[in-house]
């Protein structure tokens, strides 16, 4: 049988943690933030957890 490839863009977009969580960054840090205040730009950094609905498909992209 043929290997499973690894979805390219989830790769590069989650990560999964040695429990099993899987973590993704918060979106709307990338540009436009000259009007976006200190305390939402501050509030968008770091990673979270992916809801465990989505965490089930990223899992199967991801191959685990």
């Amino acid at each position: 049988m043929p290997k499973n490839k690894t979805h390219s863009g989830s790769k590069k977009r989650f990560k999964i943690t040695g429990s099993g969580k899987v973590l993704r960054e918060r979106a709307g840090k990338r540009h436009l933030l000259e009007h976006k205040s200190s305390r939402v730009t501050r509030r968008l950094t770091g990673t979270v957890e992916l809801a465990p609905g989505d965490a089930a498909k990223i899992k199967k992209l991801l191959g685990k």
